[in-house]
């Protein structure tokens, strides 16, 4: 392994002075910042057991679907990159795949998935060497000899990324065993989980009628009854406050929401529990049920976050073979004015409420997100979600929102991700290009400089701790 660093220290920073030199300056003050992850996608199994990784494979390739949609694309088999199957059929093991990944690792070239491999062989293993065929078995065996070292384990890599606390997110009807396992041991609040009820208020999901008896089950709650319903879910969202929870989670392909009377929810309601529903009612199940948890949050003061827009589950063979979250979802069109009209008008104005808005339709920035969190007190706008979470993303991003809805209405940073070493990478390409974009802006004196410190450590570190009432 050589010495000289492929990641160079200006990287991302204007290329103009003095803009490139305030944006040094800003980074420096905020890189080592503790690391605020309010919403994520880690196993929280890793964290209650905290045993090794079984291979860098394990690590870097497997969990994260970044890395395995663009190794697709170019027709690399999931069972030759080891990916587990539903059937239980056998998978090229971690070397093998790990030499297939290296192999392609030319096709990162401009990802953001280049950037996050990179920064965390070298931040984390000192691995100073491009990832290729003529590197992939060398830095396989200093991976994986350090995996077993104790700085290495899960919760050490959290102590060392300086994260200061994490949110896993957990399906309504989870048991959340490993996080009673966490609470054993203290960590509550350092890893901490987020209610995301979609399995029981999806109704286009095919055991949505199963799902919701089980809620009923597991609350005792009768939820053949409009009341009956929300009573089981004011009670789930209790449970997963005992482990952290301080926040909802809504992945819906819309962002539609409904403010039905008593008898038409409650109709609705007797068609999906007998199975009589068609997509028109899955949807508008869906839009009541958004109103309904906002209206929750108003009593509990839970945050709700909506990731409106994903076309989910597009490749019907990958979700037989192996289920979902592996790369097969595409971004859609959101409408969040028109969607979100019924559940404002209902409770918008509400003091106690806070909905954190995601997009996958950048188009919505300056037309819809940005004048609607400029407005309402309830609404945030998100950070650059899934395929934006990337450099360019993030300018696009900052140069449509601010000027309209300020910085003080934006939820700050969230990695949103399944692979645990990305979580310092991607948090430092955030802090990197806020120091950019705040450099830009003194340079042409738009900003003091003492603003924009201010701000930088506030979109740092300040902005997702207040978003999430994490104070």
């Amino acid at each position: 392994m050589t010495n000289a660093p492929h990641l160079h220290p200006d990287r991302f920073f204007p290329v103009a002075e003095p803009a490139r030199s305030v944006a040094r300056d800003l980074y420096a003050a905020v890189k080592d910042l503790p690391l605020i992850c309010p919403h994520g996608h880690t196993d929280p199994e890793w964290f209650a057991a905290n045993d090794r990784f079984s291979d860098p494979a394990a690590l870097f390739l497997t969990p994260d679907h970044y890395v395995l949609r663009m190794l697709r694309s170019r027709g690399l088999s999931y069972d030759d990159l080891g990916v587990p199957r539903k059937d239980g059929k056998p998978v090229t093991a971690g070397r093998d795949a790990w030499r297939l990944f290296a192999a392609n690792y030319y096709l990162f070239a401009g990802t953001p998935s280049k950037t996050w491999v990179d920064h965390s062989l070298q931040l984390t293993f000192g691995i100073n060497e491009e990832l290729g065929p003529d590197t992939a078995d060398a830095i396989y065996d200093v991976v994986d000899k350090r995996l077993g070292d104790p700085d290495l384990l899960p919760l050490a890599i959290l102590d060392r990324a300086n994260v200061e606390t994490i949110a896993t997110t957990e399906f309504a009807l989870d048991p959340l065993q490993h996080h009673a396992r966490l609470a054993d041991r203290g960590l509550i609040g350092r890893v901490r989980t987020t209610y995301r009820p979609d399995d029981v208020t999806d109704a286009s999901r095919p055991a949505i009628a199963d799902n919701l008896q089980r809620l009923g089950e597991v609350t005792g709650e009768n939820i053949t009854t409009w009341g009956g319903l929300i009573n089981a879910h004011r009670s789930r969202r209790e449970f997963f406050r005992r482990f952290g929870a301080v926040a909802t989670d809504h992945g819906v392909p819309t962002a539609n929401t409904a403010d039905l009377p008593m008898v038409e929810k409650q109709a609705l309601l007797d068609k999906v529990l007998a199975g009589r529903h068609d997509a028109v009612d899955a949807e508008l199940f869906r839009a009541q049920m958004l109103t309904e948890m906002a209206l929750l949050s108003v009593e509990d003061g839970m945050v709700m976050q909506i990731h409106a827009g994903s076309r989910r589950n597009t490749d019907p063979l990958l979700m037989a073979e192996r289920g979902t979250d592996l790369g097969a979802d595409i971004p859609g069109t959101t409408d969040y004015v028109t969607g979100m009209r019924a559940l404002l008008g209902r409770c918008g104005n509400e003091p106690n409420l806070r909905i954190i808005m995601f997009v996958l339709d950048e188009t919505t920035y300056a037309r819809e997100l940005a004048p609607m969190a400029g407005y309402w007190p309830s609404l945030m706008i998100g950070p650059p979600w899934w395929f934006h979470d990337s450099p360019q993303g993030i300018r696009r991003y900052l140069d449509q929102v601010v000027e309209t809805a300020g910085f003080y209405n934006l939820a700050g940073f969230n990695d949103d991700t399944r692979a645990l070493l990305s979580i310092p990478a991607r948090h430092d390409v955030w802090r990197r290009e806020v120091s950019g974009f705040l450099g830009r802006w003194v340079g042409e004196h738009r900003l003091s400089a003492a603003t924009a410190q201010d701000l930088a450590k506030h979109l740092s570190y300040t902005a997702a701790k207040d978003a999430y009432r994490l104070n």
